[in-house]
């Protein structure tokens, strides 16, 4: 009897025994709002008296999609790379995680620490529609961030979670100016056609010798071409280091200012469906024609990244003789 009394005692004091690994706690921040400081490192999500602070250098998030199975993969070190969850005596704010010297209360009364585990960081263009129908404007990078097999260091042992997803974190872009009139002009001897403004060009390169043509069109049958990576090339630039100006086209050799500083190029088009380059031509007067040149359902891209230009954009009107 004694010794059956003294083994349900042992039992007993095991099941009571916690190590601090046993019990799965839950940590949900993924549905709110990322915010981060303007003078550190630091992103973070508030809840009530809780706070999940990122500190990561702020270069990780680039402004690039990255491949749909190949996500950024950082480790967290507890150094450059810091995962912090923190429990407050009462409300969290804003001032609680960004000042030099935080508010007295609500006071930081437990904290995890994350001691390992891996950063994963997915990133996708975040676009809204532009003003021509079909045409889309990318305003920001989305970068969903999940930590994968994390230890947390808690004050009665540790913590791990094989998924845990911090959620979403926007940097912004700025939009492509498109800032054309719709005039455009051809180049004598390679034929490319182009339109500028002082720092972007959208150019028609390497064009098909019988799109533009000094006869007339018959009415609702404009001559085209399909956008290629060899053939009819449609490419926008974006310019620094200098003024652009007509002098800086048709030249054998492009001068060295001012310089590219960005490039999209139009996806190669699909016959009757997409990247279709439309002319129409008439007379003007009574040497000269006139072409009205229309660009339907083009897509540009910038490595992983790409925008529609519309379903019809008016690319404009180039005279010849």
């Amino acid at each position: 009897m004694k010794r059956v009394f003294s083994l349900l005692i042992f039992v007993l004091l095991l099941n009571g025994c916690d190590d601090g690994n046993l019990t799965l706690e839950t940590i949900d921040f993924e549905d709110g709002e990322t915010k981060n400081c303007s003078d550190n490192n630091i992103i973070y999500k508030l809840k009530e008296n809780e706070a999940l602070l990122l500190e990561i250098p702020k270069t990780t998030f680039e402004n690039e999609p990255t491949d749909p199975d190949s996500p950024t993969v950082i480790d967290i070190d507890n150094s450059t790379n810091r995962v912090v969850y923190r429990f407050y005596n009462g409300t969290v704010a804003d001032d609680n995680i960004c000042n030099t010297i935080p508010p007295a209360t609500p006071y930081v009364s437990d904290q995890w620490t994350a001691s390992s585990g891996k950063i994963e960081i997915a990133t996708t263009t975040k676009t809204i529609p532009g003003t021509i129908a079909g045409s889309t404007v990318i305003t920001g990078y989305n970068h969903r961030i999940v930590f994968k097999n994390i230890t947390f260091t808690k004050t009665n042992g540790t913590q791990v979670y094989e998924t845990f997803v911090f959620g979403d974190y926007i940097t912004p872009a700025t939009p492509l100016p498109f800032g054309f009139d719709k005039t455009v002009d051809q180049c004598p001897i390679s034929k490319d056609v182009y339109n500028f403004t002082s720092g972007e060009a959208l150019t028609l390169e390497n064009l098909d010798a019988t799109l533009i043509v000094n006869e007339e069109t018959l009415p609702d049958t404009p001559r085209t071409a399909i956008i290629g990576s060899v053939k009819n090339k449609l490419i926008h630039r974006l310019y620094s280091n200098g003024v652009l100006s007509a002098s800086y086209f048709c030249n054998t050799t492009p001068p060295t200012l001012p310089t590219v500083s960005e490039e999209w190029n139009g996806v190669n088009g699909v016959a009757n469906v997409s990247g279709i380059i439309e002319v129409t031509t008439i007379k003007s007067g009574t040497t000269a024609f006139k072409h009205n040149i229309v660009i339907k359902n083009a897509t540009l891209k910038k490595d992983n990244s790409t925008f529609k230009l519309g379903d019809v954009y008016i690319y404009g009107e180039l005279l010849t003789f």
